[in-house]
């Protein structure tokens, strides 16, 4: 008998959970979308709000807000899982990140808790250059970020999803980590260019300093927490470590990850990067 009990996706907004809670609704699954807004609401933090958010769920997709990389996103994994764990919800799959001490932390802490798990865990976006906090730059011309020459693998918003919607709806892959990333290392110069290419206008890529790249989010609003994580990424994080491809997109799904032309030219028929703004943004 097919198992009528909603998947609950936390983050049901984001890059990822609003696609997996589409993919799930397509395949004529309930679906049980989490967030601060939604009209069963999820905080992370308002722990009062995770019991009710979860009640009745047989399985739920994570992804910690800002980042499991800040101190104490481990802490707050294990107490969600002891209320997932309380509320009858067996399976667990965590949107992790790569190179992250505080996301392996958080890691094993899933793995410990008793339910069936699955972690997933990714590296950078490509979809941070069309829908995130790099799209105003690129649409203005520039792109300014303290990157230097590093290189890496890219991942296509859309493959995450695919690895997350396969392991929330089969059981053969569970209690297992899956890495996941593009098929090439690319460093943010190249990026620019195959964007350039596909758009047909002329798109750069700037290095600055961290601080200056700091001074600029102040100015722009961001609060500390965002600060601190952007500072942690780009000084620790972003130092090569992830620069290696890795193969989970294959594992799971049984095909290639998607590249980065095939992301940047589907971005662009989307209309990512029209417009010009008035001024070339930092972020």
């Amino acid at each position: 008998m097919m198992n009528t009990k909603p998947i609950a996706i936390i983050g049901a907004n984001g890059k990822t959970g609003r696609r997996v809670c589409s993919k799930l609704r397509s395949q004529g699954l309930t679906v049980r979308g989490l967030s601060r807004s939604t009209p069963t609401p999820f905080d992370w933090q308002n722990t009062a709000t995770w019991t009710r958010a979860l009640q009745g769920c047989r399985s739920a997709y994570i992804t910690f807000q800002p980042d499991l990389a800040v101190p104490g996103a481990d802490q707050a994994i294990a107490q969600l899982a002891d209320v997932a764990r309380e509320v009858g919800v067996e399976h667990l799959v965590l949107l992790s990140g790569r190179g992250e001490d505080g996301a392996q932390r958080a890691e094993g802490v899933l793995k410990q808790s008793g339910l069936d798990w699955n972690i997933v865990r990714s590296g950078w976006f490509a979809q941070n250059f069309s829908e995130g906090f790099m799209q105003q730059g690129i649409a203005a011309g520039t792109l300014a970020l303290p990157a230097g020459n590093t290189p890496e693998p890219f991942i296509d918003v859309d493959d995450i999803a695919d690895v997350v919607v396969a392991l929330l709806t089969t059981s053969d892959k569970r209690n297992q980590l899956f890495e996941v990333s593009g098929p090439e290392a690319l460093t943010f110069a190249l990026c620019m260019q195959i964007i350039s290419d596909v758009t047909g206008k002329s798109v750069q890529y700037v290095d600055i300093p961290i601080d200056a790249f700091i001074s600029e989010l102040d100015a722009l609003g961001a609060d500390n927490d965002v600060q601190w994580l952007m500072r942690e990424l780009f000084t620790v994080v972003f130092d090569g470590r992830n620069s290696l491809p890795v193969d989970g997109v294959q594992q799971v799904l049984g095909r290639p990850a998607t590249d980065f032309f095939a992301y940047a030219y589907k971005a662009a028929a989307s209309g990512a990067w029209l417009g010009q703004p008035e001024h070339k943004m930092v972020v």
